[in-house]
């Protein structure tokens, strides 16, 4: 490639290049496109002007040119895809072929096609310059709630555990599971019976005494306060319940004693306690 330029650069290829444009006009693309009247014109700057977006397409794939170019170059390259449209209207205003129908979609060297936000677009190293990927993330899609009839179709007898023993796992445990506990349940009735915590109901059979008081004297096997002693007699609470008569003699003696204590004088009580004294009354 070196090669080439080197005899590009030579004077006397230069010079018949010279000579060979010496008889031509260079023609300049028109500013506007309706300027040009003539289709053939219009299908040639188009071709030009497709031909300079490729170039610099080719160009923006380098990251190493730096921000500032690259943002250049991504800005030059989509003022000539705007003039590239104007010029295909134009085609289309003097009677040629619809492009935007017929062309093909600008598309990326990975195929894909080119992002953008409201015209603009990006191309190469463009895409991830500071500020410019977060434009192309798409926020994460939201998953849709399911409705009252879509969760109803899954309900079967599985959700209901009808089938939870037809794997055939299930009943071996349970098994295991109900020996255990009726050997705790037999282990447990044995240790009340030797206690003598259980007690004979009407029909014959044998229920927990609920209502057996600890012996006096009785000590954990681990407490310093003594030995147990050899013979002890079971506590039986004596305590006088009142009757319903002694309840309301009670209320309303506190009561008259309330009402003496908040209307009565300490004059009105001593006369009342002398006159008590006199009748013979405690």
């Amino acid at each position: 490639m070196a090669r080439n330029q080197e005899k590009a650069m030579l004077l006397l290829n230069r010079f018949w290049a010279a000579k060979k444009d010496e008889g031509k006009v260079k023609q300049r693309r028109p500013f506007l496109a309706s300027d040009c009247d003539d289709l053939r014109k219009a299908e040639k700057w188009r071709s030009q002007v497709i031909r300079e977006i490729s170039k610099k397409v080719s160009q923006i794939q380098n990251p190493g040119l730096g921000e500032f170019r690259i943002r250049d170059l991504n800005d030059e390259i989509n003022k000539l895809l705007r003039e590239k449209r104007h010029w295909e209207e134009r085609i289309l205003e003097l009677g040629g072929p619809n492009y935007d129908k017929t062309g093909p979609k600008m598309l990326d060297h990975e195929g894909k096609e080119v992002p953008g936000n409201r015209g603009y677009k990006y191309f190469g190293a463009a895409r991830d310059l500071p500020g410019v990927r977060d434009l192309f993330q798409q926020p994460p899609r939201k998953t849709p709630r399911k409705t009252r009839g879509e969760l109803a179709r899954k309900v079967d007898a599985d959700y209901y555990g009808y089938r939870d023993e037809d794997d055939g796992v299930i009943v071996p445990l349970e098994q295991e599971a109900e020996k255990g506990a009726i050997a705790a349940a037999v282990q447990r009735w044995q240790e009340l019976k030797v206690e003598g915590k259980l007690v004979e109901d009407e029909e014959g059979q044998e229920e927990e005494d609920i209502y057996a008081v600890a012996k006096i004297g009785q000590f954990d096997s681990d407490s310093d306060e003594g030995p147990e002693p050899e013979e002890s007699e079971e506590a039986v609470a004596q305590v006088a319940i009142p009757t319903q008569e002694e309840i309301e003699e009670m209320l309303v003696r506190r009561k008259k004693k309330e009402l003496l204590d908040k209307y009565a004088t300490e004059t009105l009580i001593q006369q009342e306690e002398e006159a008590k004294t006199l009748m013979g009354y405690s």
